[in-house]
């Protein structure tokens, strides 16, 4: 009984006192957002769920959606998707070769996670944007996601410390003071943190559902923006999150 009450009050500090939580995002990472003529024609997407800056990785089941918008027509890339791993666990690759000028956005929507620490089904619908052969129209079109972050900066060809926003909505319309977390793909784990609050970063939309953010640092940066299903999924909540990936880059 002794150790069992010893037992509960360790965990108890360790919850107490183990500073922030990581936060979860969606992660769809191309292997190059800028496609050039002169370059390698066929980009390498792979997608996973994991915390990006620390390296965790997590489980990711075969998604129920993972597509690609051009030209205003979808096309559908969930037979592409080849078994693979991320950071030690299940995760999903696609190669994807470009054959005409165009701004290719890349999503999918994920089976629902659970994720017992929080009690409640978490549901990413994942974004990211590729350029091809010098295409810049229609960079700030909807893909038409249950919620969605709809790209106010262009979202390639940014450096670092350029600004990037975004508007926040969900079923079409903009979701006012929406939270949204934002974390650094630390894909060689050489960036290090100062604390724990400096993991994932937090902000909020306005009124309209804009947010901004100026990145510190050259490289892939994620955009969750969060918010709660009205229905719940076997009696628990479910979170949805609207993300995108956007490549900052050095100036050289």
């Amino acid at each position: 009984m002794k150790k069992y009450f010893l037992f509960l009050l360790s965990a108890l500090f360790f919850f107490a006192f183990s500073g922030p939580s990581a936060a979860h995002f969606g992660m769809l990472i191309p292997s190059d957002s800028m496609v050039m003529p002169d370059e390698n024609r066929t980009v390498t997407l792979k997608l996973s769920f994991s915390h990006p800056f620390e390296g965790a990785g997590m489980e990711l089941a075969k998604p129920a959606v993972f597509g690609v918008m051009a030209q205003g027509e979808k096309q559908g890339l969930l037979d592409t998707l080849k078994e693979t791993k991320v950071m030690g666990h299940t995760a999903w690759e696609s190669l994807y070769s470009f054959k005409r000028p165009g701004v290719y956005m890349f999503y999918m929507e994920p089976e629902p996670y659970w994720e017992p620490a929080e009690d409640c089904y978490i549901v990413h619908y994942t974004k990211t944007v590729v350029t091809a052969f010098g295409d810049d129209e229609g960079w700030d079109e909807e893909v038409g996601l249950k919620t969605e972050i709809v790209p106010l900066s262009k979202p390639y060809g940014l450096y670092k410390g350029n600004v990037f926003q975004g508007i926040v909505k969900l079923d079409g319309k903009p979701v006012p003071f929406s939270e949204v977390e934002v974390e650094y793909y630390n894909a060689d784990g050489k960036a290090k943190a100062p604390t724990d609050y400096m993991i994932t970063q937090t902000i909020k939309a306005d009124a309209n559902g804009v947010f901004t953010y100026s990145a510190p640092r050259a490289g892939w940066w994620g955009f969750a923006a969060l918010n709660a299903l009205e229905e719940k999924m076997n009696d628990k909540d479910v979170e949805i999150g609207a993300v995108i990936w956007v490549r900052f880059h050095e100036w050289k």
